[in-house]
Order: C-alpha cells, then sequence, then structure tokens
C-alpha cells in the first residue's frame, strides 16, 4: 500500500464516513454514507487523491487528460492535474455537464480538448456506475477515446461490473473492506 494510499484512507475513515440513515444514488438504504467531497475539496486530502488517482491511472498507459460528470469530479481531475504537472508528466483536466450549455459555445465537455486524445473517466465514489457512463458516452461523442474509469471508493454496489459490461476497464483505490466498512444490502 502506498503511503499516499494509506494517509487517504485514514482521512475518509475520520472525516468522510458518516453514520446513520442515509438513501444511496441507487434507492439503497445505507447505515452510513462516505462523502468524498467534504475531502476531495480538503487540502490535505487533494495531492493524496491525485497520488492514489495517477497511481491508478498509470496502468492504461499515456493519457491525455482526465475528468468526468460535473461536481463530483471535477476537484479529481484538478488534483490529478496538478500532481501530474509536480511529477513532471502533465495530464491535463476536463469537466463533463449533465447536458450541453444552451448558450455560448454549446459545449458539454470543458477544459481540455478531448477529440482524438486518450482520456481517463474519474468519480469520487462509485454507486451505480451511472455519472461515469454518462461522461464516457458524452467523451466518445466528442471524439475522445476513453481507456478506463477509475474511482477513489467502490460501494461494492455493481458499478464497476456495469461499466466493465459497457466496455470499460474500471479500477477502485479503496474498497469497503479497507474502511472497514460492510456492504450494503
Amino acid at each position: 500500500m502506498t503511503d499516499a494510499r494509506a494517509s487517504l484512507i485514514e482521512l475518509i475513515k475520520s472525516e468522510a464516513v458518516f453514520h446513520g440513515d442515509f438513501v444511496l444514488t441507487s434507492g439503497k438504504r445505507a447505515p452510513y454514507y462516505i462523502d468524498l467531497r467534504k475531502l476531495s475539496l480538503d487540502h490535505r486530502a487533494a495531492p493524496l487523491i491525485g497520488d492514489v488517482l495517477l497511481s491508478l491511472m498509470a496502468e492504461f498507459g499515456e493519457v491525455a487528460a482526465a475528468g468526468g460528470l460535473t461536481m463530483g469530479a471535477d476537484p479529481l481531475a484538478n488534483a490529478v492535474l496538478h500532481r501530474s504537472v509536480a511529477a513532471g508528466k502533465p495530464i491535463d483536466a476536463f469537466v463533463v455537464r449533465k447536458e450541453p450549455k444552451d448558450h455560448g459555445r454549446g459545449r458539454q465537455i470543458e477544459g481540455a480538448e478531448v477529440a482524438g486524445r486518450r482520456v481517463i473517466v474519474l468519480e469520487d465514489t462509485s454507486t451505480t456506475g451511472g455519472s461515469p457512463l454518462k461522461a464516457a458516452e458524452a467523451l466518445e461523442r466528442a471524439g475522445a477515446e476513453v481507456v478506463a474509469v477509475c474511482t477513489i471508493v467502490d460501494r461494492a454496489t455493481g458499478a464497476g461490473e456495469r461499466i466493465e459490461a459497457a466496455g470499460y476497464p474500471y479500477r477502485a483505490a479503496i474498497t469497503l473492506d479497507d474502511l472497514g466498512l460492510p456492504p450494503i444490502e
């Protein structure tokens, strides 16, 4: 386990796992909620997130850009951008809107140009896989080659299987076991 990953796990356990009665994107009820947006915008966690995602992304060779569906993926893409520059191997960032803008340039994807480029879709926590699949669809319409989906925490609720069934390799940095949490039934 890398130091960044171990440190990120500890931060998630202490500051981003909330216990109570929560409804997930899937509609399932859960006795806990993992709120990575709280940490992805935190000065201590952002560099760790960038390093952890870069290590997941390394398996897929050279990529030009990373990002995903706004808003969960926005700070992740920025963390990857900054840490990749620090490592001397720059990767651009992009943001995918849920729908194209109805004004200005009418873009659905902001930031780095993706047409003809190898990109990776990022997600903070995976539940159903819907967000990264929506992002991948928009990216492919824009001419990108989506080489993988990388998430920080996999909730073990079928997202990985759904993403892989759609034809994208799926990698998660942290599992529920890593966080000492039971699966959601």
